[in-house]
């Protein structure tokens, strides 16, 4: 099944967590837990289409991370990946949650980073596993679109007053495979979570995870070489941004001991390009951690 925004907005509730309004989704049920944690610049409803699917399997947990989605969007605020984090946890915490899988994509990954960094810290892991979409896992490999890194600089905030829609859905859909565009439906939904509740003057303080990434490039790179619970690694390979090139150094870096899949013609949003792949693919996954 795939979501609308009002049905996926009626899936949730808002709440308060780290004195923030937070976007939650708490599927319930007495099953193994998974958290979702999604990219840049869109929500937790990318993950609309592998729903009905993952909650039929698991206690599925999301939010929309802050400044994006449904969530409040401050604005002046320092965004940061560290402050991400604290809402994830806290989502976890507010909803009581047993050690969990995570799922995570693009600018969740980093979040995700931050989160099994902190996890090797603690005594025992509270998460069971990772699996990455698409994303900056490394700075190094993180090939950013003209238009983000404009943004991200000095000229952020006059360049966001003259985006207009198509300027920001031409952007987006130049990540996405050459035959797996998103559809006219999807454009619509991306560009009106994005304008929700004043948020696309948030877009360039959000991008300061740019910057983020280099400068906690050990930890966050650490945390996967270094990771003590199983990882895998699905993957877009025709996604300029962070395809192919990216798996490769995975490997280099972090080792060809963890579960990698890749998909040539995909780009850069494999859930929404190809969502039964990437659903067969992280349920694979799990298969093989009960085996």
């Amino acid at each position: 099944m795939q979501y609308t925004l009002s049905s996926w907005r009626d899936l949730g509730n808002t709440v308060s967590l780290c004195e923030q309004s937070v976007f939650l989704i708490d599927s319930g049920g007495d099953k193994p837990c998974l958290v979702i944690v999604h990219g840049y610049p869109t929500s937790s409803w990318d993950f609309n289409r592998q729903w009905d699917a993952l909650t039929a399997r698991f206690r599925v947990i999301t939010l929309d991370l802050l400044g994006l989605g449904f969530s409040a969007k401050p604005f002046p605020h320092p965004y940061s990946i560290l402050e991400q984090a604290d809402l994830v946890e806290a989502a976890l915490a507010h909803c009581k949650a047993p050690p969990c899988h995570v799922l995570a994509h693009d600018y969740g990954d980093t979040v995700a980073q931050e989160m099994l960094a902190r996890d090797g810290e603690r005594q025992q892991p509270q998460y069971l596993s990772a699996t990455l979409l698409n994303g900056g896992l490394f700075p190094e490999t993180h090939y950013a679109r003209p238009m983000q890194k404009l943004m991200a600089g000095p000229l952020g905030p006059f360049l966001v007053k003259l985006t207009t829609r198509g300027k920001l859905l031409k952007t987006f859909c130049s990540v996405f495979g050459a035959h797996s565009q998103p559809t006219p439906e999807e454009l619509e939904a991306v560009w009106q979570l994005v304008n929700h509740n004043q948020g696309l003057r948030c877009l360039p303080p959000l991008l300061g995870y740019i910057r983020e990434r280099r400068e906690h490039r050990e930890r966050w790179v650490g945390a996967l070489i270094n990771s003590r619970i199983p990882l895998a690694l699905i993957n877009g390979g025709a996604d300029p941004v962070s395809g192919a090139h990216m798996v490769n150094r995975f490997r280099e870096l972090v080792g060809t001991q963890h579960y990698i899949h890749e998909m040539p013609a995909i780009g850069h949003y494999p859930q929404m390009e190809a969502p039964e792949e990437t659903l067969q693919a992280f349920m694979g996954f799990i298969d093989t951690l009960q085996n």
